[in-house]
């Protein structure tokens, strides 16, 4: 495998045609986007930062206690687990494509360390005029809500059109949140993110059933689990591939992807699913990002036994 992985820092694969200065926004003195080639496709994974929640969210089937082992051997505090916030920029035939637009912001749910897209998507010089689709993977508001923060959603280009499964679309017209596990006030913003969203971006909505092909080799693929409509993106280009999986893959999910995760609507598909696509990428020995997965989250999976194993991609400069 030949992808090309590079630190935009210093370089900003070119999405546009505004320059991009490689100064820091603000006082950031951490990287917040990284750009990588598959053949001729150009994708950035840029962070919409973090979000801290509890950590009994990675698993509430689990054992507390196998649980609390699981975080002391991975050196975290057993009450509360910083996800990462991941979304992707890939830019195939002439199309400028975001995958999942990050939180957003919800004051009522106190999460300032997230909702940070709008300001790292200029950070690397990507202008929001300039994106002609958006692939959600599905309809949860750290995937949505940065479509409707102000200084998104007045860039956006009128043609826009959003890419989502049709079967993700009909649940939240009455959404069952009866498997899940969340923290308080969770599922009420879930549920009017998703309401405001349908209703502000009804007419931009292009729906699938099962699979379609936004751009040359970039496919969008239903898999249910986490949501009814949740899906991944798949690229393939010149021989190279890469997934982004969105919540189908947790960073416990190697080690216990029988776990559930507080998230998922239907936790025992979920399972099936993650195990399915792991299985899957391990064999082909492609990329992997996803939403959760510590920033760049850019690697690849082993099979280790009954179970996976993560193997991060060396950074190259």
């Amino acid at each position: 495998m030949n992808q090309t992985i590079r630190n935009t820092q210093e370089t900003n694969m070119n999405m546009h045609n505004s320059a991009d200065t490689g100064k820091p926004v603000g006082d950031e003195l951490v990287p917040s986007r990284y750009a990588l080639k598959i053949g001729e496709i150009d994708v950035m994974v840029i962070s919409d930062g973090v979000l801290t929640l509890p950590g009994a969210m990675l698993a509430h089937n689990a054992d507390p206690a196998v649980r609390a082992a699981w975080l002391k051997d991975m050196f975290l505090p057993p009450d509360a687990f910083d996800w990462a916030l991941n979304v992707v920029v890939v830019r195939s035939g002439g199309q400028t494509i975001l995958v999942d637009a990050g939180l957003g912001s919800d004051p009522n749910l106190h999460l300032p360390r997230a909702g940070q897209l709008s300001k790292r998507l200029e950070a690397a010089g990507i202008d929001l005029g300039s994106v002609t689709d958006v692939v959600l993977t599905h309809m949860h508001m750290d995937h949505i809500g940065g479509l409707l923060a102000d200084e998104v959603r007045d860039q956006l280009r009128p043609d826009l059109r959003i890419h989502v499964a049709a079967a993700e679309v009909k649940f939240w017209e009455a959404p069952d949140f009866s498997q899940v596990s969340m923290p308080p006030g969770f599922p009420d913003a879930l549920r009017a993110t998703a309401k405001r969203f349908a209703k502000e971006y009804h007419n931009q909505l292009r729906t699938f059933e099962d699979e379609h092909e936004v751009a040359p080799g970039v496919v969008v693929t239903r898999t249910g689990g986490h949501t009814p409509g949740h899906s991944v993106v798949r690229l393939a280009s010149g021989g190279d591939r890469l997934t982004f999986a969105g919540d189908a893959v947790f960073t416990v999910g190697f080690d216990h992807p029988d776990w559930h995760n507080g998230f998922e609507h239907d936790p025992d598909e979920a399972a099936r699913v993650r195990v399915r696509l792991l299985r899957e990428l391990a064999a082909n020995e492609e990329l992997l990002v996803a939403t959760h997965m510590p920033f760049p989250s850019v690697g690849r999976v082993a099979v280790d036994g009954d179970h996976f194993r993560w193997v991060p991609a060396f950074w190259d400069y």
